[in-house]
């Protein structure tokens, strides 16, 4: 819920640059941890025993750690841009199974851009194990909602012929 539907304003017609900007900014992150994440296990792996990682493999580890930083601090902005300014509605005559796809993607979007950075956190920064497992445990399924994501907005835009990707790839004019 946000806060226009709480008071029963409609949403907006589209998304401001704002929120299509961090979109895209977050979502080419989230695409770089998952496809060089596994770049930081050897110095996680050398802290865990003790001993000092390689100077490449604290590089790679930094990395991923300061970009997982950066989702936070973005998701945490574009969450602050939905609650303040809302989002459009679906697309009308949108069936409801579709609608409930819709929202239970993205709150599992949401999720994980807010809970992959807190584990991944507390697994570096507190080395609390369960935490740094549960990190790596839900990489998969954090690739298959992403998977589906864009499956989803492919399909509004080729099948169904919604703007659904149109209004995340142009901002609406006030």
């Amino acid at each position: 819920m946000t806060l226009r539907s709480a008071t029963l304003q409609p949403g907006p017609a589209g998304y401001s640059a704002s929120q299509i900007v961090l979109h895209w900014i977050i979502a080419a992150l989230v695409v770089f941890q998952l496809a060089f994440g596994g770049m930081m296990g050897p110095a996680y792996r050398a802290f865990r025993r003790g001993t000092e990682p390689a100077a490449a493999d604290l590089f790679a580890a930094n990395v991923h750690v300061y970009v997982g930083i950066a989702v936070l601090v973005l998701a945490v902005w574009r969450f602050a841009l939905r609650l303040t300014r809302g989002v459009p509605a679906l697309p009308a005559g949108e069936g409801p199974v579709t609608a409930w796809l819709a929202r239970i993607a993205h709150f599992l979007l949401y999720l994980f851009i807010f809970g992959m950075p807190v584990t991944g956190m507390l697994a570096w920064f507190g080395m609390v194990e369960q935490a740094g497992e549960f990190h790596e445990t839900m990489k998969p399924v954090i690739i298959l909602v992403v998977a589906l994501h864009a499956a989803g907005a492919l399909w509004q835009h080729f099948g169904a012929r919604t703007d659904v990707l149109r209004r995340m790839l142009r901002p609406v004019r006030p």
